[in-house]
């Protein structure tokens, strides 16, 4: 085999950082995921948007990148001279992970012109690297006034506020995004010679600290899958292990930052066994746990996370996959604390719990995992960038409520924050969802997601090829066609999504009221067939030939949804999912409210597919009594209302004005508001 062909086939086993490397490696993920590459979409749900976040999200990043100076910061760094000009010491990241989705979108739209683009920033970064490989413009532009945040020595505050190390990590998934995409080293020497650095200054007898924002530990984890290098695998588990070790805090403070759990440094991961802290950093830290137990047989750090995923979807998640419900501090409440007026759901925690969630399906293969991957991914993430690929949401609302100060009519979407963590990290994850429909362990395919596209797999030294067929997720008849490259025996396991097993959440958080007993039907070539039921998979194991053709169907019923009895806010109350959306009613589609809604126990639903409607939503309709008071504010009836529902993920395209998530299911109690006349908060 030519040089170039070994190197070529190598990048396409590799990039999605899961798969066979070029080094014999002892211990990994039972399950690989399937290259994104090898996954191509010809839907209309995903595609789309693909599309969208390449000709729109990530030129508008891009472009915000310039406009704001955080490319600035690198020209500066270069110069060793002049005064950083943004915010935040973290805002080099957005640069990074632009740069990585714009690699992954890259490889699904090739783009000569923004590959150039590409590549001129890269140079940019180059030349902000000091000698030593140190790469943080915060400081490098100007080392004697740094940024208040990064104290005046290198890393003395990355355990706080310096974000030293959250910089590199974004750095490294750039990097390996760009090489595996591209087959270029220039990002990656720049990677490299920071990862040496970092390496050569924290460890056993050197500096101990556990980093601030986490995800340097899964960066470094995919520096050792493209370079085999030891020391940075060892790297990530020593950062780890850090945690709740040499960290002087006050284990008895409810406040996280005297604990320390703000940034999960108030206990040893090991210890740990309750989501806590700022949830963007510790759905990192899991994520970055899981891949360093998956490549070293660490059975202990698999004990620890299981024992944090069972908290967090028994106790701490939204109903549509959002993370964090408390807004000071971006971070998890205490069990069962999900208020919604003031949910926050950063569009980032949303992200990172993809990420975890995938690679706990690669470690256990449960579908359970793929399940909050979809509820996350179909609801709680893509609600956090507009329909237009360039408005977005920082933290994601479950209720918008017009007071009297009329304070929810400023709750929209934005172009860009101050912090713009979530548009960017948006432009990276996106791009990446073609890896997360299938997944392989020897001769079992597992089919995550349903999208329409075509596949190719390797399976025993054949060539298979799955097309999907289907209009998910409007419709549930989901169809396979299967050829292989000669008859080959091989197990197909489909997902058989919790919610078609009576299941709104793999725990009793959330529960449907009305159960069905009706088994998902699966057909092979026209014949009903039956199938083994395992961790939420129907195995199908035959000697598969061309153009075999799978059928399954998936109930598609509207179903309501109530949370626990101990989730305050929505005792009384039902939420409406259909399939894997969750819906809500928004202002617009009715009568300009959403808050005086109900929907009683005999409501009853209709569905219509709307093409016309936010790029094409299956709409919920039904009749059901709204609350009104009259014009002097002194009677209270109820009439009847046709309620719309949308797709939660789509609200606030329309315009500014109430949402509702949770509905009341009946009148209990009504509050009387006072407020004095010639409230200057009105019409403000």
């Amino acid at each position: 085999m030519k040089t170039s062909t070994l190197i070529k086939t190598t990048l396409i086993l590799a990039f999605s950082g899961t798969l066979a490397i070029s080094y014999a490696q002892q211990k990994d993920y039972p399950i690989q995921a399937v290259n994104f590459t090898s996954v191509k979409f010809t839907d209309n749900f995903w595609l789309p948007r693909l599309r969208i976040n390449h000709t729109s999200t990530i030129p508008a990043s891009f472009e915000r990148c310039e406009n704001t100076g955080r490319v600035k910061n690198f020209e500066m760094a270069a110069n060793r001279s002049g005064k950083f000009c943004t915010t935040f010491p973290f805002d080099d990241t957005d640069i990074y992970k632009t740069i990585e989705g714009a690699s992954f979108s890259l490889s699904l739209f090739p783009d000569k012109k923004l590959e150039q683009y590409i590549d001129g920033l890269i140079v940019k970064v180059a030349m902000a690297q000091e000698p030593d490989g140190y790469l943080y413009t915060a400081r490098t532009i100007d080392p004697a006034h740094p940024h208040a945040w990064a104290g005046l020595q290198r890393w003395e505050k990355e355990r706080e506020l310096s974000h030293e190390l959250y910089n590199s990590g974004h750095l490294y998934e750039a990097a390996a995004a760009h090489y595996y995409a591209t087959g270029k080293r220039s990002l990656l020497n720049i990677a490299l010679k920071n990862a040496d650095l970092v390496c050569s200054v924290f460890g056993p007898g050197k500096m101990h600290v556990a980093p601030g924002h986490e995800i340097v530990e899964m960066g470094l984890v995919k520096l050792y899958r493209i370079t085999g290098k030891k020391e940075y695998l060892e790297s990530a588990k020593d950062f780890i292990d850090e945690r709740g070790h040499y960290a002087k805090y006050d284990k008895n403070s409810k406040d996280p930052w005297k604990s320390g759990a703000y940034w999960q440094d108030h206990k040893p991961v090991l210890e740990q066994k309750e989501a806590i802290g700022h949830a963007v950093r510790a759905a990192y830290l899991y994520a970055g746990v899981a891949d360093v137990a998956a490549l070293t047989g660490n059975q202990a750090y698999l004990k620890a996370i299981d024992s944090i995923w069972e908290n967090t979807v028994s106790k701490k998640m939204y109903v549509q996959g959002g993370l964090g419900a408390v807004p000071g501090g971006e971070r998890f409440g205490d069990n069962y604390e999900l208020p919604n007026t003031t949910a926050y759901n950063e569009t980032c925690a949303a992200i990172a719990n993809v990420y975890w969630n995938h690679r706990m399906f690669l470690l256990h293969g449960e579908a359970k995992y793929i399940d909050i991957l979809e509820k996350s991914l179909y609801n709680g993430l893509i609600s956090g960038v507009g329909l237009d690929g360039k408005s977005f949401f920082y933290s994601n609302a479950m209720q918008v409520k017009n007071s009297f100060s009329h304070s929810a009519l400023e709750h929209g979407r934005s172009g860009w924050f101050d912090c713009s963590c979530c548009p960017t990290n948006v432009s990276r994850l996106l791009p990446s969802i073609p890896g997360y429909v299938y997944g392989q362990k020897d001769k079992d395919i597992y089919v995550n997601l349903f999208v329409s596209s075509n596949a190719t797999f390797s399976v025993k030294g054949k060539k298979v090829n799955i097309e999907q067929q289907n209009n998910y997720p409007w419709q549930g008849a989901l169809r396979f066609v299967v050829s292989p490259q000669a008859s080959t025996n091989f197990n197909m396991k489909i997902r058989i999504p919790g919610w078609a097993r009576n299941e709104a959440m793999p725990s009793n958080l959330y529960q449907f009221t009305d159960k069905t007993d009706t088994k998902v039907e699966i057909k092979v070539n026209g014949k009903v067939v039956n199938y083994q039921g395992d961790k939420g998979y129907a195995t199908i194991s035959r000697a598969w030939k061309k153009n075999d053709v799978v059928e399954v169907n998936l109930p598609m019923e509207v179903r309501r949804v109530i949370a626990h009895e101990k989730v305050k806010d929505d005792v009384g109350k039902v939420a409406l999912q259909r399939g894997p959306i969750v819906y809500c009613a928004e202002w617009v589609d009715n009568n300009g409210k959403a808050s005086n809604l109900l929907v009683p126990v005999n409501a009853s639903f209709q569905t219509e597919f709307r093409p016309e409607l936010l790029n094409g939503v299956t709409i919920i309709k039904a009749k059901v009594p709204a609350i009104e008071i009259d014009a002097m504010g002194q009677n209270v009836t109820t009439v009847q209302r046709d309620l719309t529902a949308i797709p939660y993920y789509s609200w606030a395209n329309r315009g500014k004005g109430e949402m509702l998530v949770w509905f009341p299911q009946q009148i209990k109690d009504l509050d009387v508001i006072t407020t004095e006349l010639g409230d200057k908060s009105v019409g403000k």
